[in-house]
């Protein structure tokens, strides 16, 4: 995850260190081609399901001694019921209280002890769970994860407990942290619908009302293996692995509940602008934040939308930086990504607002940056530049064990082909100065925009 200074920092990584899947626009400079094809050999793998359902995925690598585990559950705050919102997000805390064979405060300790790290997060369309081991420890990681999946503890201790974690948790990360709310605010005035109008933090109201029955019944629907990927990457031998998964997870069995899905197409198109103020009593320059809705990070735009927000904000040559920090001096910090979701997304584009100028004059600046994308194609110097920066973060995102089981988990998880872990590069490639033109102007414009002035002080 880039930096881009302190308190865009403070923006963006408060919430998306809960959403380390996002792309965020880099601040790579261009890297020739040539070393970077020569740089990305192809990730090889083997793929296959359990008969309880688990989908197993493997890739052997023994460049160093070390094993990721990872355990992706197609489960987030998306799925959750409107009334009790923050079950996914308590759940990925939930389940380190152990289990029958794991003392309440152990699981942590198994893995510190062997040498290792391990840790989760939760997003509004999943749950991961990874654990980066020594290689000899192996069968520790498959025996945590299988009595994880297996028999958690989801008791009153446990649930009173991690209430008051999530509480505080959501007190440091969301309620006073300077520019906290700036994405919940955003979501539930975009979205109207859809699950995604609520925040993977969730509602405390609704966890101290929900019953122990409910965390329950939570739990044996959506944390089992039908609905779940294990992925193993690193030194490993996959023979002797297989039956290590055999002996771990093949007697789990399989989820009895139907598991809820929202269907994306309950939202309905935005028809007009929605623009607002909120107030935060923790930040002392003001924000202007765009919010345009996107399609699924399973649509063929969502290449161009990405390289998009690269022309905007990737790097300090781009566009919104070079403008309207550098030339005009009106912003101190100017950033764009595009937050691709399983079922929809929003395409953000924000500053935050230099000293003494005012927010609606930074408005109609950002919207003279907007314009220039839709009426004009980008340079070649840009298109080149850009593109180098995909190839580059294509071979990064492939680094260490733990990118590599990321990818592979996540690329079976939201679009069912595990193999494009080794071609999406291609459908970056592909886009072309005209696409990227093309989706600024059949998605940025403003019928289809929150347009949000985040401001200091009290309401």
């Amino acid at each position: 995850m880039e930096k881009f200074g302190t308190l865009l920092t403070l923006l963006l990584l408060n919430y998306l260190s809960m959403n380390k899947n996002l792309l965020v626009a880099g601040l790579l400079g261009p890297i020739s081609i040539a070393g970077i094809l020569a740089q990305s050999p192809q990730i090889k793998f083997e793929e296959y399901d359990m008969n309880n359902g688990l989908h197993v995925i493997l890739h052997e690598d023994h460049s160093v001694p070390l094993v990721a585990v990872t355990v992706n559950y197609h489960v987030g705050s998306k799925n959750e019921n409107p009334e009790r919102t923050g079950f996914a997000h308590f759940f990925e805390h939930l389940m380190f209280e152990g289990s029958p064979n794991i003392k309440r405060g152990e699981f942590f300790k198994y893995i510190s002890n062997a040498g290792g790290d391990n840790n989760a997060y939760t997003t509004q369309d999943q749950t991961f769970y990874y654990e980066v081991l020594p290689s000899n420890q192996l069968e520790l990681g498959l025996w945590l994860e299988s009595e994880r999946m297996l028999q958690s503890k989801v008791e009153d201790i446990g649930v009173n407990t991690q209430r008051e974690v999530v509480k505080e948790e959501k007190r440091l990360r969301v309620d006073n942290q300077p520019y906290g709310r700036f994405v919940s605010e955003i979501f539930v005035r975009a979205f109207k619908v859809h699950p995604y109008r609520w925040a993977p933090i969730g509602s405390m109201e609704h966890l101290n009302a929900a019953a122990l029955s409910e965390f329950i019944d939570f739990y044996k629907t959506f944390y089992v293996p039908n609905n779940a990927v294990l992925t193993i990457t690193g030194d490993i031998n996959i023979v002797t692995t297989k039956t290590l998964i055999d002996k771990y997870f093949k007697d789990i069995p399989k989820g009895t509940k139907q598991i809820p899905r929202p269907t994306p197409s309950v939202e309905p198109a935005m028809t007009k602008e929605v623009r607002d103020s909120v107030y935060d009593e923790f930040i002392q320059l003001p924000a202007v934040i765009y919010a345009y809705r996107i399609p699924s990070m399973t649509s063929p735009d969502y290449y161009a939308l990405q390289m998009m927000s690269q022309v905007l904000s990737g790097g300090a040559s781009s566009r919104m930086n070079k403008e309207l920090v550098d030339n005009q001096q009106k912003a101190l910090q100017a950033f764009s990504f595009s937050y691709a979701l399983e079922d929809a997304g929003l395409f953000i584009t924000a500053s935050i607002v230099s000293a003494g100028v005012d927010v609606k004059e930074m408005d109609r600046l950002m919207q003279i940056e907007v314009d220039k994308m839709k009426n004009d194609l980008i340079t070649e110097t840009e298109f080149t530049k850009i593109r180098n920066q995909m190839e580059s973060q294509s071979v990064s995102a492939n680094e260490g064990v733990q990118g590599v089981a990321t990818n592979l988990s996540n690329a079976y998880l939201f679009h069912k082909n595990t193999g494009l872990v080794n071609n999406e590069l291609d459908s970056y490639l592909k886009v072309t100065k005209d696409d990227i033109k093309r989706v600024a102007n059949q998605y940025l414009v403003k019928e289809n925009r929150v347009v949000l002035f985040y401001l200091p002080g009290k309401k």
